[in-house]
């Protein structure tokens, strides 16, 4: 199952920047997850500050 972020998510763009196939952008509310893209690497999970992103 794809990484999702939730609501805690500060829109600092770490995840983005760590992701290697570009599977965050910016929502607009908060970064989201295309869960078709995703790798399920956790990347993304172990940069974010906040905990946001749940795999």
């Amino acid at each position: 199952m794809a990484y999702t972020i939730n609501d805690t998510c500060v829109s600092c763009g770490a995840c983005a920047a760590e992701c290697p196939v570009g599977a965050i952008t910016e929502g607009a509310a908060h970064y989201e997850i295309d869960a078709d893209a995703c790798l399920e690497c956790g990347a993304c999970a172990s940069t974010c500050p906040t905990g946001a992103i749940e795999g």
